[in-house]
């Protein structure tokens, strides 16, 4: 029992090390981009203690992406990324040109604080942004309902966009919208987006499996 037990714990333990909040901890800026054969190599530079502790093989989520660290310069603040063909094509960051700016989140370590709720860093697809709406204090952002996901999407849920975790406000079938507050807006690059930019979006694993559950019963016992 005892060995089941730690192993079970080991599971946990490695799980939890590449996992996320989708609580963005700043912007980093793309300094140079290598383009290989279907694979590209991304050189970010973050913010100052960006990369504290940093060390080849870490995980961090680059708008909500989880990347593996391959170089890095911490003095500089600077880590290199492989990102093959299958990230390219689902996520935005094949869109990335140098000084274009990204979310970024380092993984979370175990006895953190989940602020947001847990993410997973492996992107569903991408969604555009249709309208946005700004204010003074506010700003709404409406965005592309996926027909292959939007049995996910609901009023009051949650959903990782470029690596934030953000409460889903109106769902419909043509768009569902997020409203940001300013704090949001400063610490993130959704205060520079524009109308018309792809937007990676993970759905709540959460209520994916709920759903996924409660469909599969439904129809195992022919009532849809």
């Amino acid at each position: 029992m005892v060995a089941t037990k730690l192993s079970d714990l080991n599971v946990i333990f490695e799980i939890l090390q590449n996992m996320f909040t989708g609580i963005v901890q700043g912007i980093a800026n793309i300094q140079t981009i290598h383009t290989g054969n279907n694979f590209k190599t991304l050189t970010i530079k973050f913010p100052k203690n960006g990369l504290t502790n940093i060390q080849k093989g870490a995980s961090i989520a680059i708008n909500g992406t989880c990347l593996t660290v391959t170089h890095h310069d911490a003095e500089n603040n600077l880590a290199s990324f492989d990102v093959i063909q299958e990230s390219l094509s689902v996520t935005n960051l094949g869109t990335l040109k140098a000084n274009d700016s990204v979310n970024f989140e380092r993984a979370a370590k175990f006895g953190d604080e989940i602020g947001g709720h847990l993410m997973s860093g492996h992107i569903h697809i991408c969604t555009k942004i249709k309208r946005i709406t700004r204010t003074e204090d506010n700003c709404s952002i409406y965005l592309e309902t996926p027909d292959e996901f939007k049995r996910y999407l609901l009023p009051k849920g949650f959903a990782g966009l470029n690596g934030c975790s953000l409460t889903l406000g109106e769902v419909n079938d043509e768009t569902f919208s997020v409203h940001l507050i300013p704090e949001t807006l400063s610490m993130t690059t959704f205060g520079q987006c524009t109308e018309g930019e792809l937007i990676n979006l993970e759905v709540d694993s959460q209520t994916q499996s709920i759903v996924d559950t409660v469909t599969r019963v439904l129809k195992e016992t022919k009532k849809i």
